[in-house]
């Protein structure tokens, strides 16, 4: 395993993709030095910030001992668990067959799981007008990705056999499951990977950094006008 002398800079967020982060670096045991941007006030279209993450999304790292002992910026979160599993070592294997599984339930969530229940919680908390095409098309969605991981863990203990990345970038997207429209009762499976990865000191130490600045935003009217509707800068 790499020693990492000097603290890896996580820009970051209580998000589902932040706690991806986190929850990498805590159960790695990883130095890490938190810098907080809070996005609800825009704080992550500061110039300072768009020079590691264009995309104005956190979370972004700074690894100040990269490759060839530089320093390296990072963003986008499967990229940044990848990056930090290859150098550590840990929850991302090297074995080749091993580390597909991996990445196919990794980007599974990226191109899936996220997105869409990102969707439910809009259309059923935020939308400023009830669309019910909109809350039945994501909450639908949703429902039908809880249910192939449901099937994916009634014969395993986790997503790609061993504890890994792809469990750590599902997990917090599970958490608000109400929000989502949907009942953990009807995925036993889930409802059991769920439970056990909650369970976990690392991922309970992970989810509490920053949680008490999360703000109800559902009722933050200012904060959705940042967040909701952006175009080109």
């Amino acid at each position: 395993m790499t020693e990492q002398t000097k603290p890896i800079e996580l820009f970051y967020w209580p998000t589902p993709n932040g706690w991806k982060i986190t929850i990498y670096l805590e159960e790695a045991g990883i130095p890490y030095e938190i810098h907080m941007v809070n996005i609800g006030k825009g704080e992550q279209f500061e110039p300072s910030f768009l020079a590691i993450s264009p995309n104005n999304r956190m979370p972004a790292i700074i690894d100040p001992e990269g490759p060839g002992s530089q320093p390296i910026s990072v963003f986008e979160s499967g990229a940044i668990l990848q990056y930090l599993g290859r150098k550590f070592g840990k929850f991302y294997p090297s074995d080749e067959r091993a580390r597909v599984e991996v990445e196919q339930w990794l980007f599974w969530q990226i191109g899936g799981l996220g997105p869409m229940a990102g969707q439910a919680h809009h259309f059923r908390n935020y939308a400023p007008e009830k669309v019910q095409y909109g809350i039945d098309r994501y909450t639908n969605e949703c429902h039908r990705l809880y249910g192939v991981m449901n099937k994916r863990l009634a014969d395993r203990e986790f997503l790609a056999g061993d504890y890994s990345i792809a469990d750590m970038a599902c997990v917090g997207w599970i958490r608000p499951y109400r929000n989502q429209g949907q009942d953990l009762e009807e995925f036993p499976h889930l409802k059991r990977w769920f439970e056990t990865l909650m369970a976990r000191p690392a991922i309970e130490r992970a989810m509490a950094v920053g949680a008490d600045l999360r703000s109800d935003l559902a009722k933050d009217k200012d904060a959705q006008k940042v967040l909701f509707g952006q175009r080109a800068q």
